[in-house]
């Protein structure tokens, strides 16, 4: 890891700590749970080398792309504050991501509002996704795995 990544993923640690759902997995990598959903932080250097936090919630899998979802996602991004959808069309994956800039301008305040944000959105758009257009919350599919048993409290939530 570089200076700016170790700098990044000490204000990340710092920023969420005390949350009963978060843990660190890795040097730079983070997890937090909000109802269904799980996110994942990374800190890691753009293609430029200034450091960023990348944040990944893998909302509903086995879901096609039709037609219909592909607007009502684009209609989403139009209406949600932090983030975008997307989908993975290998994985059959509906996503939600956001990036900051990290290092020394990235504040406690800017990763958990913008986190805040975006486990709210994710946490409700999962099912709604499921209801209209089928597939499998990741946080079941998760849960079921290792990943599901690093929280003690299989209902905690970060906010």
């Amino acid at each position: 890891m570089t200076e700016l990544e170790e700098l990044t993923a000490t204000r990340i640690d710092a920023a969420l700590s005390g949350n009963t759902a978060y843990k660190r997995l890795g040097p730079s990598q983070f997890l937090v749970k909000q109802g269904s959903t799980f996110v994942m932080l990374t800190a890691q250097l753009m293609n430029d080398g200034k450091p960023q936090v990348r944040c990944l919630a893998q909302l509903v899998k086995g879901v096609n792309m039709t037609p219909e979802l592909a607007y009502e996602l684009l209609r989403l991004n139009t209406q949600i504050n932090f983030g975008a959808f997307g989908y993975s069309a290998p994985a059959q994956l509906v996503l939600l991501t956001n990036s900051l800039l990290g290092g020394a301008t990235l504040d406690a305040e800017e990763i958990t509002s913008t986190l805040e944000s975006l486990v709210r959105v994710a946490d409700e758009y999962d099912d709604i996704i499921i209801e209209k257009y089928g597939g499998q919350r990741m946080t079941d599919i998760l849960e079921a795995s290792e990943l599901g048993k690093l929280f003690s409290d299989p209902n905690a939530s970060a906010f």
